[in-house]
């Protein structure tokens, strides 16, 4: 595949992905892991927030991209009636960015237990606290409940049933690097039904 000055070497896109995540965590100020997650409600409208990716896994076709959320949030049920996503990773100092669309599983178990495990204490006990995406009576019944949970679980509380993991496995990546005078370098692989990767270049 053509390349420039070595951002598209090789043809795995979960490692070209990896790499361009290892050189923003170098450059970006804050939260080079954060992605705009693209999901559609009951009714087809679409909807959109920032989360954080946690895990670029495999190799070849066989990979995803991983991020733990309440359930029983928006982004939670919707994803779960659809079982598909989208998102985009954009860095600004490195003007470059990573669009993804694929089907999307759960994340559970050990793997999830592990990743909620390695989380602050208050993180893990803001995560059964909050009854994410509905609405809250204020912050100060929040920090309460909280509190309430801290006392009932001491430093080890378990992972919730509620909480968990999503797995984003792509049909489709594309890697979009900025040019000189808007001739930007757009790459984009394509999952065929043989499970093989289709690699394109596309106008910019």
């Amino acid at each position: 595949m053509a390349d420039r000055d070595g951002l598209f070497a090789g043809d795995d896109p979960f490692d070209i992905a990896r790499r361009w995540l290892a050189e923003a965590e170098e450059t970006e100020p804050n939260d080079p892991n954060a992605i705009a997650l693209a999901t559609v409600d009951a009714d087809g409208m679409p909807d959109a927030r920032m989360v954080l990716l946690k895990e670029i896994e495999g190799q070849g076709t066989e990979g995803g991209f991983v991020f733990y959320t309440n359930y029983d949030s928006a982004k939670g049920r919707q994803i779960t009636a659809t079982g598909k996503a989208a998102f985009v990773m954009h860095w600004k100092s490195l003007r470059r960015q990573i669009r993804v669309r694929g089907d999307v599983t759960r994340v559970e178990g050990p793997q999830a237990d592990a990743y909620y495990d390695s989380r602050a204490l208050q993180s893990r006990l803001g995560a059964w606290a909050s009854r994410q995406s509905q609405p809250l009576e204020s912050r100060a019944a929040l920090v309460a409940e909280v509190a309430k949970l801290g006392l009932h679980y001491g430093t080890r509380p378990p992972r919730p049933t509620f909480w968990g993991g999503f797995r984003i496995a792509p049909i489709q990546i594309e890697f979009w690097a900025d040019g000189a005078f808007r001739l930007h370098d757009r790459f984009r692989w394509d999952k065929e039904a043989n499970g093989r990767w289709f690699i394109q270049r596309l106008s910019p």
